[in-house]
């Protein structure tokens, strides 16, 4: 049996990833902080014929991260796909900034993703896959954006780095920018920057789409799509590699 393990599989882009890698004969181990949003994606990977474990997760918490690997071993034996999409997002300017809200982002961003691998890898298959979830401020800077463009960056070199650790075990490691997804986090972003700027939502994000050459908003599933293509065996040739799915927000 193939076994996934996706964290941030809850809602939004990890929901959609979950998902998309159910299958018969597949187990898809999904790790969120949130046991309803949970249960709901479990129930949506086992209506695809595969088995699905909700294991309750703190990506940033060294701890949360050990018990739930240590949950999963007790179900499988050997972890084939492992999907780092756990994040969150905000933004401040750093002149006042609060420390423990730029601390909040990096823990859950980058160092989570480090924590997953850490306590992961042991339990990968030789030949497994980890597809790492980055974002286009980790291509470019944003202003008031400094703590998550930082993460997102740190994602990338992470991926290189680790990509060239596992290559004698034949394990890629990829990572992959979205642009704006049409999630609640995206949402929460929008309104957020909206405020900042003194404008409506509806306003602030036709102003944003504006800046996406194909004028249109990301779908989850989209970015699950392309999840699945480097955790599959076609994909066995790549790793350390980047890839942007934002509409040519960013070309690099």
């Amino acid at each position: 049996m193939r076994s996934v393990l996706v964290t941030g599989g809850g809602r939004g882009i990890g929901r959609a990833i979950a998902i998309a890698l159910a299958a018969p004969d597949t187990l898809v181990i999904v790790a969120s902080r949130t046991p309803a949003e949970l249960d709901r994606t479990a129930a949506e990977v086992r209506s695809r014929g595969a088995e699905a474990l909700p294991v309750v997760m703190d990506v940033a918490d060294p701890e949360s991260v050990t018990g739930g690997c240590s949950t999963a071993a007790r179900h499988t034996s050997a972890i084939d796909v492992l999907v780092n999409n756990a994040g969150v997002g905000g933004g401040e300017r750093v002149e006042g900034s609060n420390i423990t809200g730029w601390k909040r982002i990096l823990d859950t961003n980058l160092l989570g993703t480090y924590l997953v691998c850490r306590s992961a890898i042991p339990m990968m298959r030789e030949g497994g896959r980890i597809v790492n979830l980055s974002s286009v401020l980790g291509r470019f800077g944003v202003a008031g954006y400094t703590a998550y463009c930082a993460s997102k960056h740190g994602v990338i070199g992470l991926t290189r780095a680790l990509a060239l650790e596992l290559a004698g075990r034949d394990i890629t490691v990829n990572a992959i920018c979205p642009g704006w997804v049409d999630t609640e986090m995206a949402r929460q972003g929008m309104e957020a920057g909206a405020h900042g700027l003194g404008v409506d939502v509806e306003r602030f994000r036709a102003k944003a789409l504006s800046g996406v050459p194909i004028k249109r908003i990301i779908q989850p599933e989209e970015v699950a799509e392309l999840v699945k293509f480097l955790a599959s065996p076609a994909a066995a040739a790549i790793t350390g590699q980047t890839y942007n799915i934002c509409g040519g927000q960013s070309m690099d």
